[in-house]
C-alpha cells in the first residue's frame, strides 16, 4: 500500500455568490481578476483552502481580505468537482451564497484583484471558471428557500414595509405575488413585529413599519407562486 503522502490530492477551495439588494434590483458581487487565468475577467470572490481552515474559516476571510465584509449572512450550497474547472490543475469548489445590504456594507478590491463590482443578475458579464453555473445554482437556491425560510430579511434595512418586504420577494422570485394573501402569510408566520412606528415621507400615506422577529426560527410558512 502506498503511504498517504504519495498519492496526489485535489486542491480545496471556496467560492462566494454574494447577493444584494438596493432600489428594487438584485444583484450579485463580482472581482475582476488581476492575474492569469481568466485575467481581466469577471468572476465570484474565492481562495483556496488553507491548511488550518475549515469552509466557514476561509469564506470569512474572503469577505474580509478581498471584499471588506465581515458578519453577513453565510450558507453552504453545493460542491463542485467537473476535473477541468479549473486550468491550473485538479481543484473541487464548496460553494457559498452569502446575503447582504448594500447600504451597510462598503465593498473594497483587496490585492489579487483590479475592481470590485455590483452587478444585476439579469446583466452579468461572462464569468470565468465555472462560476456562471456555481451562481445559476445559488439563485436557484435562494428562490427556493426564501419560498418557506426568512432568508430574504438579510437583504432588508432593519425596519421596513409591507410593501417593500413584497417587492422584495417579487424581484427574488422574479413572478407576481398576490398582496392580500402574501401579508396574511407574512403576518401569520409571525416572522415579523410591527414596531408601532410609521414610514414617514409618504405623500398619502403613512405604512407601518416592521422588524424581524429574530427570536423566532423554526415557525414554518410557504409562500405560493
Amino acid at each position: 500500500m502506498k503511504p498517504f503522502h504519495s498519492y496526489q490530492n485535489p486542491s480545496l477551495a471556496v467560492d462566494l455568490v454574494v447577493f444584494g439588494y438596493s432600489q428594487q434590483q438584485l444583484s450579485v458581487l463580482l472581482l475582476n481578476r488581476k492575474e492569469a487565468p481568466f485575467k481581466d475577467r469577471w468572476v465570484l470572490p474565492g481562495a483556496f483552502l488553507q491548511m488550518e481552515e475549515r469552509f466557514k474559516d476561509a469564506c470569512s476571510r474572503v469577505l474580509k481580505t478581498k471584499l471588506g465584509m465581515d458578519d453577513v449572512y453565510l450558507e453552504q450550497l453545493y460542491s463542485f468537482d467537473e476535473p477541468d474547472r479549473d486550468p491550473r490543475g485538479r481543484a473541487i469548489s464548496v460553494a457559498h451564497y452569502a446575503l447582504v445590504n448594500p447600504s451597510k456594507v462598503a465593498i473594497a478590491a483587496g490585492s489579487m484583484a483590479n475592481d470590485v463590482s455590483w452587478f444585476n443578475i439579469n446583466e452579468l458579464p461572462a464569468l470565468g471558471f465555472d462560476h456562471d453555473s456555481i451562481f445559476q445554482q445559488a439563485l436557484q437556491r435562494l428562490r427556493s428557500k426564501i419560498t418557506y425560510f426568512p432568508v430574504g430579511f438579510e437583504l432588508l434595512d432593519d425596519l421596513f414595509t409591507m410593501p417593500e418586504l413584497h417587492e422584495l420577494y417579487e424581484c427574488i422570485l422574479d413572478t407576481t405575488i398576490d398582496r392580500r394573501n402574501f401579508r396574511r402569510k407574512i403576518l401569520d408566520s409571525e416572522y415579523i413585529i410591527n414596531t408601532g412606528k410609521k414610514r414617514e415621507g409618504s405623500q398619502n400615506r403613512h405604512p407601518d413599519l416592521y422588524k424581524f422577529n429574530k427570536k423566532l426560527k423554526k415557525n414554518s410558512f410557504q409562500i405560493n407562486v
